[in-house]
């Protein structure tokens, strides 16, 4: 036996060294939103396709209840319109509450009758105003009610239907127009501060309150009585500024140095103090003088002649002495053009 020849096997060859390669698998998975649904007519929607419609068809015919759209599906029409309606009552038990509470200090119902205006009667009442020199008559139109209780009533018609009667609307815009043309003028001079706004302000109520006090004083000791005089009183205290207005707008926009604005203003001044003190002497007799046929009279008592005297001092001190000392205080301020032109 021949021993096997070893020179002729090939030599073993070590097969290659591979080096591992590290694979980082991660084992957090990777979180995706899933695709809307896709409707059969191409767009995305989830309320709007035929699949989500039949859905809902189905439930809502199951369930045998009407689901409210407005409420998310989790209300039916029937508890919706029950809801409603305790919400309704609700409201309308708090307007009833605080109409009882306002009403005590205002009655809004005869308040109502101060701002039933129209166009046309602001106009002729602001020339009234600024020109009361031949407007005649002065006396304001009654209207008379008949009813099966009482029989007849006599009441003053509203501002819309006389021009002789007193309204509101136009005090209060004249209030808050010198309000702000006040600070706008003080802005113009270049002595515009952020309290003056508030200080205006003040100035003007404060008349108001002024002048209420004075008129309080003088229904007090003269013994006039009246209905409808409150809210009149107010009224006519609040056309003075139709007046400043007028004279705060001549004297700012008036050329020339500053003896030449004091005199236009002053000129101004003294025009509307006397226009608006004719308005009041010819507008105030009813409320301060009132006849024995008058609807703000309605005690019917005849005024002794003493009396009758007494309350015609007061009216022109209230109208001559009260409104010119007003009128001055609100058109003579150390940042009005009146006093202290460029």
């Amino acid at each position: 036996m021949q021993r096997p020849a070893y020179s002729s096997i090939p030599p073993a060859q070590s097969p290659p060294l591979h080096h591992p390669i590290p694979q980082h698998v991660s084992t957090v998975p990777h979180l995706r939103s899933p695709p809307p649904p896709v409707s059969q007519n191409g767009g995305y929607g989830y309320g709007n396709s035929p699949q989500s419609q039949g859905q809902q068809a189905g439930m809502s015919g199951n369930t045998g209840n009407n689901m409210h759209p407005a409420f998310g599906g989790f209300m039916d029409d029937n508890t919706a319109r029950l809801a409603m309606g305790f919400a309704g009552q609700g409201i309308a038990a708090g307007q009833q509450v605080m109409e009882q509470n306002f009403n005590r200090f205002v009655n809004v119902s005869a308040l109502k009758h101060y701002f039933n205006v129209s166009n046309a009667y602001v106009l002729r009442k602001l020339l009234i105003v600024l020109f009361p020199w031949r407007h005649k008559p002065w006396s304001r139109q009654v209207s008379h009610n008949s009813s099966s209780a009482s029989g007849s009533s006599a009441s003053f018609l509203p501002p819309r239907e006389d021009v002789n009667s007193p309204d509101m609307y136009i005090p209060i815009m004249a209030f808050t127009t010198y309000v702000l043309l006040s600070t706008l003028i003080a802005g113009v001079n270049g002595k515009f501060k952020p309290e003056l706004l508030s200080s205006m302000l003040g100035n003007a109520g404060g008349s108001i309150l002024l002048e209420q006090a004075i008129l309080w004083l003088g229904r007090y000791f003269l013994s006039i009585n009246s209905e409808s005089q409150f809210y009149d009183l107010i009224s006519y205290s609040g056309y003075k500024f139709v007046g400043v207005i007028v004279t705060l707008v001549v004297a700012a926009f008036s050329s020339g140095g500053r003896s030449t604005r004091g005199w236009v203003g002053y000129s101004v001044l003294g025009y509307t103090f006397m226009a608006n003190a004719f308005f009041l002497l010819r507008s105030l007799k009813y409320v301060l003088l009132p006849s024995d046929s008058s609807p703000g009279n309605p005690s019917m008592q005849t005024i002794a002649k003493g009396q009758r005297r007494g309350r015609m001092q007061f009216l022109f001190i209230y109208t001559y002495v009260v409104q010119f000392a007003l009128m001055w205080w609100l058109t003579r301020l150390d940042w009005s053009p009146v006093r202290a032109g460029k």
